[in-house]
């Protein structure tokens, strides 16, 4: 009985600073059961908690109202997390990278460096001062060092050490001065093989056979050249290169033939045939067309066949390097308007029938 009124009597005295104090005591209340519920729920997680920039960014903003020495017991996180946060904050702020204005000069349009790269490729003797001269007459106005930048990233050497044409721009640059060799091995129908010495100019695609034989040797390759000059007459004075391989059976005695001439030879690097593709084509061209679909006994046989051919590829054959015109035609063909006319097709049998050639009767 004494014992329960006196507890009635000081619950009652306590009551009066409580009501005084509701306001902070509940708000110190709340903060201790939501940090009790976070340690539970910390306690319940199987894995670290993952925060966004945002949970950061209260975090490191509250913290700058409560003592350092409460962060232990209020922060989910450690205090150097805390601090280093703070840090990238702040950091971030004063961070001008992805500013749209971008401090000093405009960068170069894309177009500029396009065509920057295209004088180069297109003049490989020009230097930077050379191509800015041309922009600025194009109405392009930027500097040499600019220039030199745009090659530089590019991977474009300096003028002097891109100034030497590649093997396809001489080949473009010097076509009607070019006349090459090679030589084709045919097999007979006993299993004997033989060779035959061809020459094409690069400028007409006109084809030479220069001779047949089954024992080619320095001292016959000589004379087969001796014998294209004759034939060639005056227009072997246009020359100025011939291009061939490094055989054995060429030496100095066939390049001698073309020196007298004032003839360069250019020789072809080892194993490259690429280098001499036109000849390669034409030899590709005599295989699928001719000796691919007829045997051949002998030598002389050999050399008639392949010398037929010749005559059909100069005088008939079209070549889409020439227009689809032959190697021998002066002008353009005239186009046929006429359709429904009665004029009659010829056909003309060479190497009989495997060859067949068209033409109407006049």
């Amino acid at each position: 009985m004494i014992v329960s009124l006196v507890y009635r009597v000081t619950r009652k005295l306590l009551s009066v600073p409580a009501v005084l104090l509701r306001r902070q005591t509940s708000r110190d209340a709340e903060l201790l059961v939501l940090r009790h519920q976070n340690a539970v729920l910390r306690r319940q997680l199987a894995s670290p908690v993952r925060y966004q920039w945002v949970d950061r960014l209260w975090f490191a903003a509250l913290s700058s109202l409560i003592p350092r020495r409460r962060w232990a017991q209020v922060f989910p996180v450690t205090p150097g997390t805390l601090v280093g946060w703070h840090r990238r904050l702040v950091a971030r702020r004063w961070d001008y990278s992805e500013c749209r204005i971008k401090p000093g000069r405009p960068a170069t349009a894309k177009a500029v460096k396009e065509l920057v790269l295209r004088l180069a490729r297109e003049n490989p003797r020009w230097c930077c001062r050379r191509i800015q001269g041309e922009l600025d007459r194009l109405g392009h106005r930027i500097g040499a060092s600019t220039v030199w930048k745009i090659l530089a990233a590019a991977g474009v050497d300096p003028a002097p050490r891109r100034a030497g044409p590649t093997w396809r721009e001489f080949l473009t640059s010097q076509a009607e001065a070019i006349i090459a060799c090679d030589f084709l091995h045919i097999d007979l129908v006993d299993l004997r093989r033989v060779y035959a010495l061809i020459f094409l100019e690069y400028g007409t695609r006109r084809l030479h056979i220069a001779g047949v034989t089954a024992h080619p040797t320095a001292q016959w390759t000589r004379q087969q050249a001796r014998n294209l000059v004759l034939e060639m007459g005056e227009r072997f004075e246009a020359l100025r290169f011939v291009i061939r391989d490094r055989d054995g059976k060429y030496a100095e005695p066939f390049d001698a033939v073309f020196a007298a001439e004032d003839i360069e030879t250019v020789k072809t690097a080892p194993q490259s045939p690429r280098m001499n593709a036109h000849c390669e084509r034409v030899i590709g061209t005599l295989r699928r067309e001719l000796l691919d679909h007829v045997l051949i006994w002998n030598e002389a046989q050999a050399r008639h066949v392949v010398e037929t051919y010749a005559q059909h590829y100069n005088g008939h054959r079209p070549h889409q390097a020439r227009g689809q015109l032959p190697p021998l035609a002066d002008d353009q063909t005239t186009p046929l308007t006429d359709l429904d006319s009665k004029r009659r097709l010829l056909r003309t049998r060479v190497l009989g029938g495997l060859i067949n050639e068209y033409r109407y009767a006049a």
